[in-house]
């Protein structure tokens, strides 16, 4: 007799969420957690990777709260108190309450309510068994099952830098950030993905000297370009310094003091953030080679049902690669989840789903980008764009730096959107609904959108699209020129 219908290793988000799932589904399900991981969820949830990513987005929208401040000084709002010195940011005062905002969501999925909801929590290091029968082994105990999924965390990508472990450096999922007992005078940050840009952007608008150093020709290297550029322009415009196509060569501590070596210029700082991307996790200590599971060093080697090469053993979230957004790995958390309680008949498709970076403004895509839809396509694509400042709703509300940039077929298929602007996260989703239920662009169009509002930009986009279309097709347009001007003439 089996002990699990499912029993999954690994103590990411994606994993709980489909513990949590499993056990509203009535299945029997075991969720494997590190010591490690496990004491620091005991500890109020405070330094695990999973609550220091949430810390740093609690830590972004206080930098969006000071930027707000700072916007209301061009309508003479005061920000001094009643004896005339302005206000500043008090931060550890700021610390606690992003302290509490970080503890309030990890409760939602904490070893608590996992408990309550039937999932058995097995704390320990453990690996996997194929004698007598296909097993995980926790510290002497064999768990059965009839199927494993792999949710363990992949880890920050360090670059391999002279001097850097030894000068010392933080990750946006590390506890050195929430450990912080104020703010440094200056930072560094090494890489240029979501996670370094939303932080860099947040430290600086809380009076951190930031200076960024990317190895490529612009931050967000696998977005859009031209929506990439003007993020990039805007953190600029802050007082963000950016060093592009440039290489951190050297760390080291000179008198006391953090220093780095990008290409030919020295830099001091007082904190060094390593932002790089992120590595698979080390699956050789999970005994994954003995199951018959093959992985390389990009990650396991999964099919559309997200099974590993042994049929019985799953995997989703980081391990699949990619940057480790929520939503995509709670996707694959789903897909995989069903197909190892039930039939493995359910496959990902990844076309339509969204993400966002949250730096300010706002970067969302979903599908392509434009320069990879003209790869793929060639002439056979259709590209339109709008800006916020068209919009009635961003000019009423001080918000129109951005634009919305549709990719489609001639044929109207959407094959892609980036939105760089003002909750460009939450507007993409209309559009990513759209895409993945195969709408075309005219069912955007001719959506009726509320006035003022900001998700107009998509109709906007959508309607510019289709005039675009229309004027690529010159049999058409003189078609109804002469038909008019016909029954002009006759009157009729």
């Amino acid at each position: 007799m089996l002990d699990y219908d499912v029993v999954i290793i690994g103590g990411t988000a994606a994993g709980r969420f489909a513990a949590l799932t499993a056990t509203h589904l009535k299945a029997r399900v075991a969720l494997v957690e590190s010591p490690n991981n496990w004491q620091e969820l005991s500890l109020s949830g405070k330094h695990s990777s999973v609550a220091g990513l949430r810390y740093s987005q609690s830590l972004l929208e206080m930098g969006r709260f000071v930027q707000q401040m700072r916007f209301s000084q061009q309508f003479n709002v005061p920000i001094e108190d009643k004896y005339g010195a302005e206000i500043a940011l008090q931060f550890d005062i700021a610390k606690l309450w992003i302290s509490g905002v970080a503890s309030n969501l990890n409760e939602i999925h904490s070893p608590d309510v996992l408990a309550a909801a039937g999932v058995d929590i097995i704390v320990g290091k453990g690996e996997f068994i194929v004698k007598p029968d296909l097993g995980f082994a926790v510290d002497g105990r064999i768990l059965r099952s009839r199927s494993f999924l792999l949710a363990t965390p992949s880890q920050p990508a360090i670059p391999e830098i002279e001097g850097l472990l030894s000068t010392g450096y933080f990750t946006a999922e590390s506890r050195q950030l929430s450990e912080l007992k104020k703010l440094p005078d200056t930072l560094v940050v090494i890489g240029g993905d979501p996670a370094g840009v939303e932080l860099a952007q947040a430290f600086a608008r809380l009076g951190v000297r930031v200076t960024m150093v990317v190895k490529s020709s612009h931050i967000l290297a696998k977005e859009d370009t031209e929506a990439a550029l003007l993020v990039q322009a805007t953190m600029e415009a802050e007082g963000v310094r950016i060093l592009t196509q440039t290489e951190v060569t050297q760390a080291r501590i000179i008198d006391g003091k953090k220093w780095i070596q990008a290409g030919n210029e020295a830099i001091e700082a007082d904190e060094i953030l390593v932002a790089a991307g992120c590595q698979m996790p080390n699956f050789e200590s999970l005994n994954l080679l003995a199951t018959g599971v093959t992985f390389n060093k990009k990650g396991l080697i999964l099919n559309n049902k997200l099974q590993t090469t042994n049929s019985r053993i799953y995997a989703c979230t980081d391990v699949a690669g990619g940057y480790p957004f929520a939503n995509i790995a709670n996707y694959e958390a789903k897909i995989a989840l069903k197909n190892a309680l039930f039939l493995p008949i359910f496959k990902v498709d990844y076309r339509g789903i969204p993400w966002a970076i949250f730096s300010d403004p706002q970067l969302a895509r979903v599908g392509m980008t434009e320069a990879q839809a003209i790869t793929r396509y060639g002439d056979d694509i259709i590209v339109c764009r709008e800006y916020f400042k068209t919009i009635d709703k961003a000019q009423m509300g001080g918000e129109t730096t951005g634009f919305c940039k549709l990719i489609g077929s001639r044929s109207g298929e959407i094959l892609g959107a980036s939105l760089v602007g003002p909750q460009a996260a939450e507007l993409i989703h209309s559009i990513a609904l759209a895409m993945r239920q195969g709408l075309k662009m005219d069912a955007i169009a001719e959506l009726p959108h509320i006035w003022p509002t900001l998700s107009e930009i998509n109709g906007k986009t959508a309607a510019s699209w289709q005039l675009q279309r229309f004027r690529s097709q010159p049999f058409l347009s003189n078609l109804l020129e002469n038909l008019f001007h016909w029954r002009r003439y006759w009157n009729w």
